[in-house]
């Protein structure tokens, strides 16, 4: 009975959420409420607020505005300050013109192709191929957002279409030796090597082909349904008169972070990459001109762009965190765990409620890691009660956990790229929906024809 009520209460509040952020109430403010509300009716059910591994203030009022205030430490110094250097970044970028510069030399080729859908495809799997490089979600989305997005839409991609090929790399596991993988293969029983190039990569790469390919006639569709106008944009009309070797400084982020990967050089964090980025900028900026005012100014917009992110983006991580632990510990996650338990041996409709759980674990929470590894400690006990290959029940769960954070609005690399790209997470959401949607289609058949049901 407990069971029911925590899934009835977890989802009034989700739909109570969903519902103020449609109506264009602050997607912050929403959520910490939402957040708060499932903290406290926890705290009242006896449930622990704060997750296991940090420290109790004894109380659990005060529990609760411990973890607000863990939230702002963590998110705030590491993820936080990531994104507020990102943003910092980019601004700057803009301000001395080198974004500019990448557009009007970019637009020349880009011209013969005539189609900004199509160059929209190609940015996408750009994008995945940096997966491998940036392994959080939330870090990729923010590092794309600062480089790949004033190109996107400065080519004549929409904003919503652009912010939907940042948010969506991470939806599938390309990576074959990520930790979620690594789980996997433990839980299927699988070598690693075969798992995760024999399988898994084979599976992930027929669903990124097939999620570029939605994505293409997906955000074409609803640009016209919008009407927005996603021309090319006339090289003619920028103006800019730095140096053309300015386009390489908006994607020097990318360039340092495949060279300081610790294979050809020390492995230094994207803090350290940033503040090494900007300052090489400043250093070209005062060779360029020798004035030294105009370079503090410079720099002082960007410090103005981490400001704006802090407020944007930062504050609305923190308010998804605390929504995203409300619902774990009103015991959301463990509900559905208990229903995934519940049903029958056939192996397909076992995989099938073991996915859209998952998807739905994934999305409520904004979480891609904690709801696998949730379920993922019950496969092999269900596959040994029925007879099913564990290895054709984790797969499509590896990846719908990954799907169900790229639809979810409260996920952090959604309501970051929102943020920075000056939209509503739902908008994100609804342009990433339907090439999701395709890409769990195609994992759920590719797992079907490569991997045995027993």
């Amino acid at each position: 009975m407990l069971t029911i009520f925590e899934l009835l209460f977890g989802a009034a509040v989700i739909i109570g959420v969903a519902w103020y952020i449609i109506k264009g109430y602050s997607a912050t403010g929403v959520l910490l409420l939402g957040g708060l509300i499932l903290l406290i009716a926890s705290a009242i059910m006896g449930h622990p607020v704060l997750p296991a591994g940090t420290q109790s203030t004894g109380y659990s009022a005060t529990d609760i505005l411990e973890y607000v205030k863990v939230l702002l430490m963590s998110r705030g110094g590491d993820l936080g300050m990531m994104i507020m250097m990102l943003c910092g970044f980019a601004a700057y970028m803009t301000h001395i013109g080198a974004n500019d510069m990448v557009v009007k030399l970019a637009s020349r080729p880009l011209q013969y192709i005539n189609s900004p859908h199509l160059l929209m495809v190609v940015a996408y799997f750009l994008a995945c191929l940096m997966s491998l490089a940036v392994s959080s979600a939330t870090g990729l989305g923010v590092l794309l957002m600062a480089t790949l997005f004033p190109v996107m839409v400065n080519v004549g991609i929409s904003r919503g279409a652009a912010a939907a090929i940042c948010a969506s790399p991470a939806a599938i596991i390309l990576s074959p030796t990520s930790g979620d993988v690594v789980l996997a293969a433990r839980v299927a029983d699988m070598p690693l090597v075969d798992f995760a190039f024999k399988t898994t990569l084979p599976i992930s790469i027929a669903a990124i082909v097939c999620m570029g390919i939605a994505h293409y006639f997906w955000q074409r569709w609803l640009d016209k349904k919008e009407h927005i106008n996603t021309e090319m944009l006339d090289v003619s009309e920028i103006q800019t008169k730095v140096p053309a070797f300015y386009a390489i400084l908006p994607f020097s982020p990318v360039i340092a972070v495949l060279i300081f990967d610790g294979k050809w050089g020390p492995q230094l964090h994207i803090i350290t990459l940033l503040v090494m980025c900007i300052l090489l900028t400043a250093i070209i900026e005062f060779l360029r001109s020798f004035n030294t005012r105009s370079v503090f100014e410079g720099l002082e917009v960007a410090w103005r762009g981490m400001a704006d992110a802090f407020a944007t983006v930062v504050m609305l991580l923190v308010a998804a965190g605390v929504f995203a632990q409300g619902l774990s510990a009103i015991g959301f996650i463990q509900s559905l765990i208990s229903i995934a338990t519940s049903f029958g041996s056939a192996s397909i409709v076992l995989m099938l409620v073991l996915v859209i759980l998952t998807m739905l674990a994934a999305m409520t929470t904004g979480s891609g890691n904690a709801p696998f590894y949730a379920f993922a400690e019950l496969i092999p006990k269900l596959a040994a009660q029925s007879g099913v290959n564990p290895g054709y029940l984790v797969i499509p769960m590896l990846q719908a956990s990954n799907l169900g954070r790229t639809i979810s609005p409260v996920s952090g690399v959604v309501v970051a790229v929102a943020g920075m790209a000056k939209i509503s997470p739902f908008e994100v959401v609804k342009r990433t929906s339907v090439p999701v949607l395709v890409g769990l289609l195609v994992v759920i058949i590719a797992t079907e024809v490569l991997m045995p049901a027993s």
